[in-house]
């Protein structure tokens, strides 16, 4: 087994998984018990500036090496596992010389990684694949991108004659459960700018994502003798119903693509008395992103004048916004990341994010982050895998960025 695959499944086997229904930060104590791994080891390595903050937020500081100012770059990964699936006893299996067969995770449920299913399994075969072991989650969102980030950290304290400016590290708590930037501290930060290693196959690079806001809605009924009911029911099913039926099948999830918006239903429930709703709505488009939170006010106003009362409450919240604004007056980010790809053999693949990123929300904050390719595929589930391969090049990604901006900075001899 190789050192990137024993140190990456070495923090995929430290249970990380947040906790939506929390309140605190972190939202789950044994965050920490990463962390404080990873400050140990970049302790170890000779990054002596490091913080571990209250609320599970690592940051790290590597000083520059030269005399000429070169611009302070940031590197983030999150230290947590998505609650979508069970993430205590991770069991990382190591699939050495990928054949481009099925691979068997779990003899006894007979769960099945096949490229049949996952033709992305294709581009792989020969590499070394990390898989689960069907009965969880691996991990590799954001494990891949940690452990990314510290064999750059790695490779820069082996080797001081490596020229580089200041950098910076981040590891947070959360993100899984959109609470990744909550208590960032950007200003103490002091990074120009940052990535996000947190993107999926190889290649990925990403400064667009998502308008979002999150819609509940709730419906008071009124319930009678259905005998006796004419003019006198209200039933808050049927209203509910009719509200949800009225959002265009093509601009659910299922029919949506690229920088197509939607309508997403989570969860819907009730009776005559009471029935609710809760969906999200996303859109890369400012314009379009506004117009879909309007129509849903205006149902719910022609459906509460239809019934002559204030039946349906709807409230509207934005979660995040499209970081393309706040990217673009510094396109060298992207631009530079994109080289760096080409440099060590990587096809940079830009395209927008169809969710969203911290490094959205750290752009909104003042710290322009787009978001670059930890390597995994099939996040939140059993069929979790990420190639050792696609480890490696990232860290060469992140290493030939810095090398990049020391380059362009260096004065004249």
């Amino acid at each position: 087994m190789s050192k990137i695959s024993e140190q990456f499944i070495r923090y995929a086997k430290i249970d990380t998984q947040s906790n939506d229904e929390s309140t605190t930060c972190p939202s789950t104590n044994k965050q920490f018990n990463l962390a404080k791994v990873l400050k140990d080891e970049l302790e170890q390595m000779g990054v002596n500036k490091t913080e571990l903050d209250e609320n599970c937020y690592l940051y790290a500081t590597i000083p520059s090496n030269v005399k000429y100012e070169v611009p302070t770059i940031g590197f983030i990964a999150h230290l947590d596992t998505s609650p979508d699936m069970p993430a205590d006893n991770v069991k990382p299996i190591v699939v050495k010389d990928y054949a481009g067969k099925d691979i068997i995770l779990n003899f006894e449920e007979n769960i099945i990684l096949s490229p049949s299913e996952f033709p992305e399994l294709n581009n792989y075969v020969g590499q070394d694949l990390i898989v689960t072991d069907g009965t969880t989650l691996l991990g590799a969102d954001d494990k891949a991108g940690v452990t990314e980030i510290m064999l750059m950290a790695q490779y820069i304290c082996e080797n001081p004659e490596f020229k580089h400016g200041t950098i910076k590290i981040a590891f947070t708590p959360d993100e899984e459960i959109g609470r990744g930037a909550n208590l960032f501290n950007v200003k103490n930060f002091k990074a120009d700018f940052a990535y996000t290693m947190d993107g999926g196959g190889i290649g990925e690079l990403e400064y667009e994502n998502f308008n979002a806001a999150n819609a509940k809605i709730i419906v008071k009924g009124k319930n009678v003798h259905p005998g006796e009911a004419k003019n006198k029911m209200v039933n808050a099913v049927l209203i509910l119903n009719r509200l949800i039926g009225t959002i265009p099948i093509e601009e659910t999830p299922r029919y949506t693509e690229n920088y197509e918006g939607f309508f997403h239903v989570i969860q819907a429930n009730g009776n005559v008395e009471s029935s609710s709703a809760e969906l999200i709505i996303r859109d890369h488009d400012e314009a379009k992103f506004t117009d879909k939170k309007n129509r849903l006010h205006e149902l719910t106003s022609e459906l509460n004048k239809e019934y002559g009362g204030d039946y349906i409450t709807l409230e509207i919240k934005d979660q995040y916004y499209n970081m393309r604004k706040m990217i673009e007056p510094h396109m060298h980010i992207v631009e530079t990341a994109r080289v760096a790809m080409e440099l060590v053999n990587v096809n940079p693949i830009i395209k927008p994010i169809r969710g969203g990123t911290d490094g959205a929300r750290l752009s909104y904050m003042g710290l322009p982050t787009p978001n670059i390719f930890s390597g995994g595929h099939n996040y939140h589930s059993r069929y979790e895998f990420v190639p050792v391969q696609s480890i490696e090049k990232a860290r060469d990604v992140i290493i030939k960025i810095i090398e990049l901006y020391q380059e362009k900075n260096k004065p004249a001899e």
